[in-house]
């Protein structure tokens, strides 16, 4: 799948969205034109132009339009700034975006109006996002859209800032009716380089994260891994999405999945988090993270199916034959690191492996102890027990097979989180917390090997205090 350019087929898969359902209502409203021009609160000429223009039909309006360029950006900003009714201001700006979408290049009337006024084309739509009314805030947040998006000039600066901070917010909003609007708008903005850049620098990828990570119906699943893919069109921004877990996120939807087009898109995700990283040490780490999150197995079911659309089934073998290929390369530290990085510990073999432990402890405290500050930030903050007895576990088994172990723990405050899980309330948690701290407290670790034995033998039991600690 390579990046599409803007066409109205998002706004066809748009359609039934609240905005747009409202949309349709709004347009048929009757605006009493004559009286706000009775009450001087419109001039002569603008009445004249919104009258003309409401009561001509396409072709009419183009002649009006080519006739009158200037006469019609004065008259509809003119209108925004002068009438404060929400029934009118959500009429005037639902022709305003009807006007855009017939023709994209009209967007440069209003540009062409601003310099020649040397105005700031955005402030008259950015003060609008303040606006109480929902319907009015995402309709001037389409407007801006196709504005920055399909004109000459760029959005930049504080406006560009205060725009993309305010779509990242609306996609945070418990129960926002227009979050379909919010999503469209991100997947036009997203297509451009320095748009993405700029809403990846606020964070952006982890909002995007977070969502998907809620209850979500399977539309705004879509379209919010649509901003995944096109952003994923930037090398440097593949490595935001790794540090933010997108792999993990994107393959639980994956295996839930039961429309085609999420299908589609994540796998397109995926290719591209393979392909275009420059860095290959990175592809790598992407690909055990696929196979960490189930993707393989999900392929396996999904080449079952019979597609028609044909990228689907590319995407699906190319996936396919690299992971299968990063399985065979895959080391156990390669694995043990990826498994930490996801935040998903469970498990699996290489925790229990005493050769691992033997071999990879002194790797933990590489890159200024990456591992070792996620392993504690996990005991710190995961919910899971799982993760929790996992991550206690192999602390332990760090501090038993690291000369410095003890030191370096300490140091980073493990020792303290540690023993906080001693008064879990999950009984695994606080055993595995208890061998830890145990692991933390000794000094000769073949005598704690034949203490733990006697321990889980009662009849030759002599108890733990024969284990030497420091107090």
């Amino acid at each position: 799948m390579k990046l599409p350019d803007e066409t109205n087929k998002g706004d066809v898969l748009a359609a039934t969205s609240t905005l747009q359902q409202r949309a349709n209502e709004i347009r048929n409203q009757s605006i009493n034109w004559q009286s706000y021009l009775q009450s001087q609160m419109i001039g002569d000429d603008d009445y004249r132009f919104i009258t003309d223009f409401i009561n001509s039909d396409a072709s009419k309006r183009v002649t009006l339009l080519t006739d009158q360029r200037s006469q019609c950006a004065k008259t509809f900003l003119s209108l925004l700034e002068h009438i404060s009714k929400d029934q009118t201001v959500q009429y005037i700006l639902t022709i305003m975006d009807d006007l855009l979408q017939e023709d994209k290049s009209r967007v440069e009337i209003y540009r062409d109006y601003a310099k020649k006024k040397r105005e700031n084309i955005w402030s008259p739509f950015l003060n609008l996002l303040n606006r109480p009314d929902g319907f009015i805030q995402n309709m001037t947040a389409r407007i801006i859209a196709k504005l920055a998006c399909w004109s000459r000039d760029q959005m930049d600066g504080t406006d560009l800032v205060f725009y993309m901070t305010w779509l990242k917010d609306q996609l945070l909003v418990t129960g926002n009716e227009y979050i379909q609007t919010t999503a469209r708008c991100l997947q036009m903005m997203l297509r451009d380089e320095k748009y993405r850049l700029a809403f990846a620098n606020m964070g952006g990828i982890s909002t995007l994260g977070t969502v998907l990570s809620g209850r979500i119906n399977f539309q705004i699943q879509y379209q919010l891994t649509f901003c995944l893919w096109v952003m994923t069109f930037s090398p440097q921004l593949v490595e935001h999405m790794s540090k933010h877990k997108i792999i993990p996120i994107l393959g639980d939807i994956l295996n839930d999945s039961v429309k085609d087009k999420v299908t589609r898109i994540i796998l397109a995700v995926f290719r591209n988090m393979i392909e275009k990283p420059e860095d290959v040490s990175m592809c790598k780490e992407n690909c055990v993270a696929m196979v960490q999150a189930k993707v393989l197995k999900q392929l396996s079911i999904l080449e079952q199916h019979k597609f028609d659309d044909e990228d689907i089934m590319a995407d699906i073998e190319f996936l396919t034959d690299k992971l299968q290929v990063s399985i065979q390369d895959l080391s156990s530290f390669d694995e043990y690191s990826t498994e930490v990085k996801s935040g998903r510990m469970e498990w699996s073999p290489v925790h229990k492996s005493e050769r691992f432990w033997r071999e990879n402890a002194q790797r933990l405290i590489e890159k200024n102890y990456e591992l070792l500050k996620m392993l504690i930030h996990l005991l710190e903050t995961s919910p899971d027990p799982l993760i929790l007895a996992v991550a206690s576990y192999d602390i332990g088994e760090f501090v038993r097979h690291f000369p410095r172990g003890k030191s370096v723990i300490e140091q980073l405050g493990g020792k303290q989180v540690v023993m906080q899980l001693l008064a879990h309330e999950d009984p695994n948690v606080r055993y595995e917390a208890l061998l830890a701290v145990q692991k933390l407290m000794v000094h000769n670790w073949e005598y704690l090997g034949k203490q733990l034995e006697k321990d889980s033998n009662p009849k030759g039991s002599e108890g733990s205090s024969g284990i030497k600690s420091k107090g």
